[in-house]
């Protein structure tokens, strides 16, 4: 059985995924609760250390993929019409695609101010 057939690379990106977005998701979380930024100022100053800003160019591409494959199995699953797939797949990736850009274009923004 090829390793393309048995959707081993989908399995592993979907696991190793999930574990980033987990412990990202934990320390956001504790963050947040325990020491929050008091203002605007101080959270694009937070944002802007390089461990946070790297941590957050890291998640986003980490969670988009995520959702990915999570949607196209499901999708290729549940979803019989080739067509209805094809564009509901299209238009899924469109988004992410958008919404990838939009994050990473608000990091870059906030690091520049």
């Amino acid at each position: 059985m090829s390793r393309r057939a048995s959707g081993l690379k989908a399995w592993v990106i979907q696991r190793v995924s999930a574990i980033y977005l987990a412990l990202f998701g934990t320390y956001l979380a504790i963050r947040f609760a325990f020491a929050a930024p008091a203002d605007h100022a101080a959270m694009i100053a937070w944002v802007t250390t390089p461990w946070v800003a790297v941590g957050l160019l890291v998640f986003v591409p980490v969670l988009l993929a995520h959702a990915w494959v999570g949607i196209r199995d499901v999708l290729m699953d549940y979803v019989k019409p080739i067509g209805l797939r094809v564009t509901a797949l299209s238009l899924f990736g469109l988004l992410f695609l958008a919404s990838g850009l939009w994050a990473v274009q608000a990091i870059i923004v906030a690091r520049i101010a």
